[in-house]
């Protein structure tokens, strides 16, 4: 498996982005409360924003309600 490391502070992979991603998250501030991605160094920010791109989150108006919407995570092995 080709790992792809998006946070190298903590050890992210892209696929763990997107996987926090496809269970809800839609701003890198999710992304961080969900795995710490991006709240060390920062430098990180911007590929976890290209890895969210700008489309549509189903969960977007429930977000900016400031309501949440990420379902229970799991860690990555």
């Amino acid at each position: 498996m080709d790992r792809v490391y998006v946070c190298s502070c903590f050890g992210i992979t892209e696929q763990q982005v997107k996987r926090h991603a496809d269970s809800g998250a839609c701003t890198p501030r999710q992304i961080a409360s969900a795995c710490k991605a991006g709240t060390d160094c920062g430098s990180c920010v911007r590929r976890i924003q290209a890895i969210l791109g700008r489309g549509a989150c189903p969960r977007r108006e429930l977000a900016d309600q400031g309501m949440p919407v990420l379902s229970e995570l799991e860690d990555a092995a």
